[in-house]
Formats: structure tokens, C-alpha cells, sequence
């Protein structure tokens, strides 16, 4: 009886937590969505409550649609996130495959070369590189984003895909290898199908970082037609004045891709998380 009394108080404790992280972590989400359709007098009269009819407003989003630049920005943002994710998961798991599977000299040298990449940011950094996109000429130009995101990315990518790959049976490869499957066919056809809630779980933790960037875009690629949809909407905020509606109409449109992507990966996600917590 005393053990599951401790049990079910352990549980609602745990519980708990994780209910008022949810809340803290979901407040500023929907107080930006619930703000964006009303109008300016609304969001400072009262900022917490849900629109009426008399103060709801779609002008936040009609100023966000007739800027001549906000789709530039947004496409923008999708060309750095999607071309970036693709390398890095593409990358990423050629790695981990070949750290795992393969033993060679410096293998556990280029395992804690890896670790070190994950514990120190990536912002510190931030002068050589400006330095480096200087020289190469790539300053106001997607790529240099694309080439520091997929370097930001790579190092949590092969330690995650690494960790799940070195769970695939050995008979299994050594199955395939007898049947005169070459190694790129065994690393596509075979290993890349069973890492899917891996890959799923990189994916979501990668793309996050780089749409929500406003740090790399301001320095490198700060330029009108090189603007991500996080530094396009600072030209809403002013010295003097902001325009409020369109910065959370803008930042309701820029949400979107982070949720349909969640949506789309959700339960290969949640598999991810649950077999890492397993291991």
C-alpha cells in the first residue's frame, strides 16, 4: 500500500512539472495568436483575452501580406531551413554510420571531437566567421547561412543518429553483405528505414534553431533580398514606434512551418524520444 501511495504521489509530482512547463512554454505561442486578430487598442486594453466582435481585426495581416518583401523573407527562411536540414540529416547519418559501424584509428578522437562540437556554441565563433565569409565572398548570400547551419547541425545529428545505429543487429548488415549488398545500398536501403523516429527526432530539433535565427541573419546575410522572416519582421519595430499588429500577425504566419513540420513527424518524434529514453 506504501508503494503505491509513493508511486502515485512521484507520478502527480512528475506530472505536474511537466504540465506547468507545457503552460510556460505554450503562454507566449497563443498570446501572440490571440493578439494578432485584434486590433491596436485591444492588444493594450487587454492583452489575455480571447477577440470579440468588437475587437477583432485582420489588419495585422493585411499590412504582413501587401509588404512587398514578406514572402521574400519567408521563402527565404524555407530555402536556409529545408536545404540546411537536408544536409545535415544527409551528412549527419553518413557519419554516425560511419563512426559506428566502421573502426578505424581516431574513431573515439572524432566521437569526442563531436561531443565538444555539441557543449560549445556555435556563436562564439561569430568574428571568424564573418572573416572567413568575407574572404570567400559570401557575405548577403543564402549559403553562407546554409553552410553555418549545417555545420550548427551536424554535431547533434551524429551523436544522436550514431547512438540508434549502434542498436541495429549486426546479423542483420551481415545478412545483407552475404547477399553481395554493397555497403551504399545497405546504408539506404536497409539502415536509413529503421533510423526514421531518429531521424524524425534530428529533424524537429534542428529545423527549430535555424527558423527561429535572427543572430547569423543579422550579421551575415542582412541584405533586403537576403532576409530571413525572423529579421523581416524587425522592420515592423521602429526607434519610436512598432507596429504591433503586423509583428504578431507576421509572427503567427512564421509559427506555421514549425507546426506542420511537428505534425508531420510527431509520432516517428515521439517514438525517437521513447526508444532513447528506453536505451
Amino acid at each position: 500500500m506504501q508503494h503505491k501511495v509513493t508511486r502515485f504521489a512521484g507520478s502527480t509530482f512528475t506530472h505536474v512539472i511537466l504540465a506547468g512547463y507545457s503552460i510556460l512554454a505554450l503562454f507566449p505561442i497563443v498570446l501572440i495568436a490571440i493578439n494578432a486578430f485584434k486590433d491596436r487598442a485591444s492588444i493594450f486594453d487587454s492583452p489575455l483575452s480571447l477577440p470579440n466582435a468588437e475587437s477583432w481585426s485582420l489588419i495585422g495581416f493585411e499590412k504582413a501580406m501587401k509588404n512587398a518583401h514578406f514572402f521574400s523573407f519567408f521563402g527565404n527562411s524555407m530555402i536556409v531551413t529545408v536545404t540546411s536540414l537536408f544536409f545535415i540529416l544527409l551528412f549527419g547519418a553518413m557519419a554516425a554510420w560511419a563512426l559506428s559501424e566502421y573502426r578505424f584509428r581516431g574513431n573515439r578522437w572524432l566521437m569526442a571531437f563531436f561531443a565538444f562540437g555539441i557543449m560549445v556554441p556555435i556563436r562564439l565563433g561569430t568574428v571568424s566567421i564573418l572573416k572567413i565569409m568575407v574572404s570567400l565572398e559570401l557575405v548577403n548570400t543564402l549559403t553562407a547561412l546554409i553552410l553555418v547551419y549545417i555545420a550548427q547541425g551536424l554535431p547533434l545529428a551524429i551523436m544522436i543518429l550514431s547512438e540508434f545505429m549502434q542498436q541495429i543487429p549486426k546479423e542483420l548488415k551481415e545478412a545483407a553483405r552475404c547477399d553481395g549488398v554493397g555497403e551504399f545500398k545497405i546504408f539506404f536501403q536497409v539502415i536509413l528505414p529503421l533510423i526514421r523516429p531518429a531521424v524524425a527526432t534530428v529533424a524537429v530539433f534542428t529545423m527549430v534553431p535555424i527558423w527561429n535565427d535572427l543572430w547569423f541573419p543579422l550579421i551575415l546575410a542582412p541584405g533586403e533580398e537576403t532576409q530571413t522572416i525572423t529579421l523581416g519582421v524587425q522592420q515592423f519595430i521602429g526607434q519610436y514606434a512598432t507596429d504591433w499588429n503586423a509583428v504578431l500577425a507576421s509572427l503567427s504566419l512564421a509559427v506555421l512551418p514549425v507546426l506542420v513540420l511537428y505534425m508531420f513527424f510527431s509520432r516517428q518524434l515521439i517514438r525517437g524520444i521513447t526508444a532513447g529514453a528506453v536505451k
